[in-house]
């Protein structure tokens, strides 16, 4: 019996086609609509149907005069974002092998997508019993730590344009599903700066989440250890509480989060200043 095809196995045709235009830069800056069809062996009017729909959308630019084509704006800033982001990858995946050298647990780093969080980089725990989840695997964000982190320290318009749009659906017993309980939730997180779900998303999963900035004080993402509930006790939660929040400052600074004198009311979880014991200004930690 034929396996029915996997939706991440299709293809639209049409969007191949666009990519087909787009790699021809590769060779060049600069392509004529000739050149295009040379190379691509589509006919003249695919060309300019394509060229005209990626022009719309800012990934192709159309000299006037010449009618030649070069790469958009739209190109440029998805370049800037994929250097960004092996800059960040660069140096997360230090810290998540760290934290999972210390604690034996696995280690994640959260960004929002949407209205969801993915999994950006992942150190897998030395456990042999662990939790298991894979770099690009997409969650919610209402249920489980890294969510709630993510959610506690983004803008309240942000907070309400994704509840709206996706609700509090239950995961598990544990799950918050009403939203003054949730809207509590994330005050209650970035009071002691860091998230605690204990099996909201996975029945048998405990993690702890830490906000990570850079500059301007813009959120990059969620910081997050996680493991089976029963390795998770009260002691050890406070433990790796700690760990993460030092772990969330360091990686927070070394992506360019400075504070600045009207700063300090939103000072850096985990960020100790002197004279001040490490936990001294989370007076709301729990263990």
């Amino acid at each position: 019996m034929k396996k029915p095809t996997r939706q991440t196995d299709r293809h639209v045709e049409a969007v191949l086609a666009a990519l087909d235009v787009l790699e021809c830069f590769l060779a060049q800056p600069t392509i004529s609509t000739m050149e295009m069809m040379q190379t691509t062996r589509f006919t003249r009017n695919r060309v300019m149907r394509l060229t005209g729909t990626l022009t719309h959308r800012g990934y192709l630019m159309a000299d006037p005069e010449t009618g030649a084509f070069s790469t958009g704006p739209k190109i440029y800033a998805l370049g800037k974002v994929f250097e960004r982001n092996r800059v960040i990858l660069s140096l997360i995946r230090p810290v998540l092998r760290d934290i999972t050298l210390k604690t034996g647990e696995s280690a994640s780093f959260y960004v929002r997508e949407g209205y969801e969080r993915v999994v950006l980089a992942r150190e897998e725990g030395t456990h042999a019993i662990r939790h298991a989840i894979a770099e690009g695997q997409r969650m919610d964000l209402h249920a489980g730590a890294a969510g709630k982190a993510i959610l506690a320290y983004s803008p309240a318009e942000m907070v309400n344009i994704v509840l709206a749009k996706t609700g509090l659906p239950k995961r598990t017993a544990a799950t918050i599903t009403d939203k003054n309980r949730f809207l509590k939730e994330l005050g209650n997180v970035r009071g002691q700066g860091y998230a605690v779900s204990i099996g909201e998303r996975a029945v048998d999963v405990c993690a702890l989440a830490a906000p990570v900035f850079e500059h301007g004080h813009e959120l990059v993402g969620a910081l997050c250890i996680s493991g089976p509930i029963n390795r998770f006790t009260s002691q050890i939660r406070k433990s790796y509480a700690e760990l993460l929040l030092v772990a969330a400052m360091k990686l927070s600074r070394q992506l360019g989060w400075a504070q600045t004198g009207n700063d300090r009311d939103r000072r850096l979880p985990g960020d100790v200043q002197e004279g001040e014991s490490s936990d001294g200004y989370r007076k709301k930690a729990s263990a």
